[in-house]
């Protein structure tokens, strides 16, 4: 596609049609609409993705998101301690928040086990799952990973870890459908598989 005769407008367009789901067009539209955005919009604009490579932590307790060591959810003292909700990523813990049915907190592994891509247990927060149940008086364990084959394999290597410690390990209820990712389920069918979760074992005979 033939560029703007300016290096500086190729390079920001260059990096916008890097990230996923932004083509070339789609690029050069939303440069030219910061370009319309006044010097001081723009600065602000440019820092706030600064400001998320030098400020942006990760929580060391459950590793959401967070502007500070231990992230809102962990801190907020009317979160139950009893129970821990496994996610992928950042994105299914959002999508389980605004379901406002889950008054727990949560553990982010950060991936799922996945042989094909050179994933294994050790390279996701699994081990820091298992340390931090043997470390604390959690009595439940919700499962919420994918309903893909990777998600069900990690599934059950954490129930395997996990099934001599005092601790109950429930799955979220098959609302969600065969193969559906978390972050894209609407939030009344995630809202309602987190309240009629199931035991994992039970799972195992299905």
């Amino acid at each position: 596609m033939h560029q703007i005769s300016s290096s500086i407008f190729n390079n920001a367009v260059e990096q916008l049609s890097s990230l996923p789901g932004i083509g070339n067009k789609t690029a050069i539209r939303l440069v030219l609409q910061l370009l319309n955005r006044n010097q001081e919009q723009l600065k602000d604009f440019g820092n706030a993705f600064i400001q998320l490579t030098e400020d942006i932590q990760y929580c060391n307790n459950c590793y959401n998101i967070s502007d500070s060591a231990t992230c809102n959810v962990c801190s907020n003292p009317s979160r139950t301690d009893d129970v821990i909700c496994v996610v992928e990523n950042i994105l299914d813990v959002i999508a389980i928040e605004n379901t406002n049915q889950f008054k727990g907190k949560y553990h982010v592994l950060g991936g799922i086990i996945s042989p094909m891509e050179g994933i294994g247990p050790n390279d996701i927060k699994i081990p820091q799952l298992i340390n931090r149940i043997k470390e604390s008086n959690t009595k439940e364990v919700i499962m919420a990973l994918s309903t893909t084959m990777e998600g069900d394999a990690t599934n059950f290597y954490v129930y395997k870890k996990l099934a001599d410690m005092n601790v109950e390990i429930t799955t979220i209820a098959r609302g969600v459908g065969i193969g559906d990712e978390i972050e894209y389920t609407d939030e009344l069918t995630l809202g309602r598989s987190i309240l009629n979760r199931i035991p994992f074992k039970n799972t195992l005979t299905l």
